[in-house]
């Protein structure tokens, strides 16, 4: 690994925050040329893609930063908790199963979409079906259907399963971050110009719009110049339930991996899981406290900062020059995630869901827990709770899925 322009965390850190106010400052500019700009590129989009050009020109790095680690442990799970308690549970759960579906259908998306990438692709290169060791090019390719169903822990489990190849492992990894990563811009662009989507889907968008102006209304209601003792409630409530978070996840996964490993396969061993599972519990229960009434003195707006701050680590885990070095699998890859995305779209139109259901069914299937709420953000704030749910059920069916999925492209190989 060539060694980075700026190695100092400090330093990277001040760089992705004035990234991040370069692109807000820039968008509620009144010039005509950034009016029109952002018009048509959503501002969460380029948080996410300009730190990516800063990782391939070789002048930071995703890989030997702590920042990501430190974002997806600390400032995500706060995010949600910031997100969360002022979420009305009651109004989420009346967006009806159209969100469930079409998660379910991005999971059978994902199933049948690699096997049907490898045979498209094995006619123009029959190569891609050589080996039968661990190296083979299928037994790789299960690791990214657990990541794209379900997360790292299910891509960890299709290793051993399929007792997938160090050498090929390392290939795929990069063909998940890159493909899903580019995959996410593109569900991030959408979000900026979904209600032209919404309208070619001839979608029903009235629930969703109503638990926005319920919110919003809300929010009106409670709002009032914050002083520094506001924020330090906020601060306090977001890092400490964060905290309980991480004892109780420090505690349930080693008990767990002890007294019930064969739970492994539903990520109930992963302490990243259980660490997102609490956070986002003890919000909802929060959500009916008088914690709510942070919401009006800016503790969604903290939350945000927080999740665009995930937003720019992400991106800069981003080397887009990596296409270059292995074409042809992430050739597979993009065939795989198209298939993925076709179907999507097809089931969006049949039953006239909102293009907001579909990105995030997408993203909670191939991003898991640390993309979903920014993806769900990215149409309204109040909404990425929805993202977290949809993620946890992700890592519960991920394992079996890709399960399934590597035995249908081991039949195609052999």
């Amino acid at each position: 690994m060539t060694k980075p322009l700026i190695t100092n965390d400090a330093v990277v850190l001040g760089l992705l925050l004035g990234i991040l106010a370069f692109i807000f400052i820039s968008a509620k500019s009144k010039r005509p040329f950034w009016r029109k700009f952002y018009r048509y590129i959503p501002s969460l989009l380029l948080c996410y893609f300009i730190p990516s050009i800063f990782n391939s020109l070789g002048i930071i790095s995703g890989e030997s930063s702590m920042l990501y680690f430190v974002a997806s442990r600390y400032l995500l799970p706060t995010s949600l908790v910031l997100l969360t308690i002022s979420i009305d549970l009651p109004s989420i759960l009346k967006l009806g199963p159209k969100a469930l579906i079409m998660f379910l259908t991005g999971t059978l998306g994902v199933i049948i979409g690699g096997p049907l990438a490898l045979l498209i692709l094995s006619s123009f290169s029959p190569k891609l079906l050589d080996g039968a060791g661990p190296e083979a090019v299928w037994r790789g390719l299960t690791t990214v259907a657990g990541s794209w169903i379900g997360g790292s822990a299910n891509q960890a489990a299709m290793k051993e399963v399929f007792g997938v190849g160090d050498q090929i492992f390392s290939a795929m990894i990069a063909v998940d971050v890159i493909v899903a990563n580019i995959w996410m811009a593109f569900l991030l662009y959408g979000s900026g110009v979904h209600e032209k989507i919404d309208q070619w889907l001839q979608a029903d968008t009235s629930a969703i719009t109503e638990l926005k102006q319920k919110i919003e209304t809300y929010r009106a209601q409670i709002l009032r110049i914050p002083d520094l003792t506001d924020t330090i409630k906020i601060m306090s409530v977001g890092f400490g339930v964060t905290a309980l978070a991480h004892i109780g996840s420090d505690f349930i996964a080693p008990w767990i991996s002890t007294h019930a490993p064969e739970l492994e396969k539903f990520s109930l061993t992963s302490g990243f899981f259980w660490l997102i599972v609490l956070a986002t519990s003890i919000s909802l229960g929060l959500s009916f406290t008088k914690m709510r009434e942070l919401e009006g003195v800016g503790a969604s707006r903290y939350g945000s900062l927080f999740l665009y701050i995930l937003v720019a680590t992400i991106g800069m885990k981003m080397n887009i020059l990596a296409i270059f070095e292995n074409p042809s699998l992430f050739l597979l890859g993009f065939i795989w995630i198209s298939i993925h995305a076709i179907l999507l779209i097809i089931v969006a139109k049949w039953i006239k869901a909102p293009f907001f259901f579909m990105a995030v069914g997408s993203q909670a299937n191939v991003g898991g827990a640390a993309s979903a709420p920014i993806v769900a953000s990215a149409f309204h704030p109040s909404l990425a709770p929805v993202g977290v749910l949809l993620a946890v059920l992700g890592y519960a069916v991920g394992t079996y899925g890709a399960w399934f999925c590597g035995m249908i492209m081991q039949a195609i190989a052999i």
